[in-house]
């Protein structure tokens, strides 16, 4: 029993470090799509758009990896495996839609979402991120 609880906490932390790790990778991608530092933005500036952006990009990032893991293989590897590959397919999903949405409407998302003031377009951007999220979880359950 005891070496039980103990590989079931040993596989919790591995799965806590990818998902960690994967949250991590959809800051950097927020960053890179918005101009300025995204850290600056949300904790100096406390710019709603930008922390409504990566609020719903890791809830989304959070949900695939608790998708993967709770869908997971019997094999502990090919769960680790496939919880790296679902997180990161999702994120690159996630930014196809920030450029997409940004494409389709008009200015540039990224200067919208830097805007101070509360922007409507930051929400949608939110939404398609999250959207985007939900589309892998069903393709992974």
């Amino acid at each position: 029993m005891l070496q039980e609880l103990l590989e079931g906490a040993g596989r919790s932390i591995a799965f806590g470090v990818i998902g960690i790790g994967l949250m991590a990778l959809g800051f950097v991608l927020i960053d890179v799509l918005t101009p300025g530092k995204l850290r600056d933005l949300i904790w100096t500036e406390r710019n709603p758009n930008a922390s409504l952006l990566l609020a719903a990009n890791q809830l989304g990032i959070a949900l695939i990896v608790f998708t993967s893991i709770w869908t997971t293989y019997d094999s502990f590897g090919q769960g680790l495996a496939s919880t790296l590959l679902f997180g990161v397919l999702g994120i690159v999903i996630m930014g196809l839609a920030f450029l997409v949405l940004d494409w389709m409407t008009p200015g540039k998302l990224g200067e919208v979402i830097c805007t101070q003031d509360y922007h409507g377009g930051a929400l949608v951007s939110a939404a398609s991120h999250f959207g985007a999220a939900l589309i892998v979880c069903a393709c992974i359950a």
